[in-house]
């Protein structure tokens, strides 16, 4: 196949950019692991691939230890967490051998080597207990009530919504109203207060979208809209992300939960997919360094980051692969980028591709693109509040699905770490005690497509890849970022950012 990949030209050059003086900040919250650890985490996968670990592969990973330099208190709970995981999906325990004599066996065994006798005696005793187990966990799984429910320990207050101007409110219910945005136009216009003028941009620009502008409205958008891309001034910190861009419904104490624990599954599924011959390992050459690369996604997606205030992941491409973007599990996690970035896409499409799966490289939001499913997100979510609370109140059916899940997290955690989950558990706690799973996963989505808005700028660009990716639920998600762009909070991002229209 021809290599149809999109390379920069100068003008596109110009539209990743950035204002004179740009401000980048300290990475506002993607998932990291050391490097030198994944190197061990590497080793050490393979040493467990058979369930057994030999004096010799003992020594082997002392000796990487020792030329690393890393500490073996952490590469001991690294282990655990390994083992694990290892041991979870196989259901069986993993041996480790020490030197000495070869234990004694029936004489019909024909061992002639330590890790065959050692591996038959454990056959043995494991046969006959699999079958059992393997029966325990389905029903276990049938019976379990994943509501996350714990409101029975402490009762909370009913939210009160914050008041906000009226025809704001009217747009969250009907964010498509022509003359609530008319209306809202004209309002800005008659109090000329600096931030109206952003404010006057931005309906004007979504009144040209609907096709429902005037002859005003329509002039003042043409006046105002930049060429190109924005040129961020300044990158999004952490706490502009929290107050002002996520979504409504997504549970604060559910991503900090989350945010803890991310780096420690993601280690924990990486050895499950090595362990399955699962893990996607792209070819070196594919790697693009995004400050000489020439290819328009790429460099694309450099810019989000850094304006998002987050670490670009390593970008690997793929002309062949049919896709837009796609998480490379590893330590550190990558991505990889296809066909439908690599061709046939506009800058500011571009724009609103990134800073939307940009926004799950966050911690909070990050095992939302690892895991696959809302199901396992409920039993890491709840393995989370059993390391923060060993006593949580869990029928036994749902105490025996997600101990193990505990088990595979905690020895990778810092004790710092599980006094952040104690912490978030009771905040938990106050807040009633309850989670809803799907709803935050949901909002998240949302979270992410008004990522993209922010960097894009355009409206038409965001409806043509919401409805090119995900054709049912585009039309809510637009609905939202319409509501979004009318809101004070939308406005003060864009100044955050320093590319807020200003009069």
């Amino acid at each position: 196949m021809q290599d149809e990949t999109t390379t920069t030209t100068a003008q596109d050059a110009e539209n990743f950019g950035y204002s004179a003086g740009f401000q980048p900040t300290q990475d506002s919250g993607s998932v990291r692991l050391g490097r030198l650890e994944a190197i061990y985490e590497e080793l050490f996968a393979e040493v467990i691939e058979d369930g057994v670990i030999t004096p010799e592969e003992r020594r082997q990973l002392e000796k990487l230890a020792d030329n690393l330099g890393l500490d073996r208190g952490r590469l001991r709970r690294l282990e655990g967490a390994l083992q694990s995981a290892w041991e979870l999906r196989t259901r069986v325990a993993i041996l480790e051998v020490d030197e000495g004599p070869v234990p004694s066996v029936s004489p019909l065994a024909p061992a002639n080597d330590l890790r065959t006798v050692t591996l038959e005696r454990r056959i043995r005793e494991l046969e006959a207990r699999v079958a059992e187990l393997e029966t325990e966990l389905e029903e276990a799984r049938s019976m379990a009530s994943i509501d996350v429910d714990l409101s029975d320990l402490k009762g909370v207050d009913a939210a009160t919504e914050a008041d906000v101007p009226t025809l704001q409110k009217r747009l969250r219910h009907d964010p498509r109203e022509t003359e609530t945005l008319r209306a809202l136009y004209a309002a800005a216009e008659q109090r000329g207060a600096s931030e109206d003028t952003d404010r006057r941009y931005v309906t004007a620009q979504i009144l040209s979208f609907l096709g429902a502008g005037t002859a005003a409205t329509d002039a003042f958008f043409a006046s105002h809209r930049p060429e190109g891309l924005v040129r961020p001034a300044r990158a999004l910190a952490s706490e502009a992300w929290k107050k002002l861009l996520f979504h409504p419904d997504e549970e604060p104490v559910v991503g900090d939960i989350f945010a803890v624990i991310a780096s420690a599954v993601l280690v924990g599924r990486v050895a499950a997919l090595r362990r399955e011959k699962q893990l996607e390992k792209p070819a070196a050459e594919s790697r693009h360094d995004p400050a000489t690369s020439t290819v328009q996604a790429v460099r694309a997606f450099a810019w989000a980051a850094a304006s998002l205030g987050l670490t670009v992941p390593p970008l690997f491409v793929d002309p062949e692969w049919i896709g837009t973007a796609k998480l490379l599990p590893g330590v550190p996690p990558g991505t990889k980028i296809g066909r439908l970035a690599l061709s046939g896409t506009t800058a500011k499409e571009l724009a609103f591709t990134a800073g939307r799966y940009l926004a799950h490289f966050r911690e909070e939001h990050f095992l939302k693109l690892l895991l696959p499913s809302v199901k396992t997100l409920e039993d890491v979510f709840l393995a989370s509040l059993s390391i923060g609370n060993p006593g949580l109140p869990l029928a036994a059916p749902v105490k025996a699905l997600v101990q193990p899940i505990a088990s595979a997290i905690e020895p990778l955690l810092e004790p710092a770490q599980i006094d952040r989950l104690r912490g978030h558990f009771l905040r938990f706690v106050e807040d009633g005690g309850r989670a809803n799973l799907q709803r935050w996963s949901q909002a998240v989505d949302f979270t992410a497509a008004r990522s993209g808005l922010l960097l894009a700028d355009d409206f038409s660009a965001a409806a043509k890849i919401l409805r090119r990716d995900d054709p049912a639920h585009a039309e809510e998600k637009l609905d939202d970022l319409l509501a979004f762009a009318t809101s004070d909070r939308y406005g003060r991002l864009r100044t955050q950012l320093g590319i807020a229209i200003e009069a």
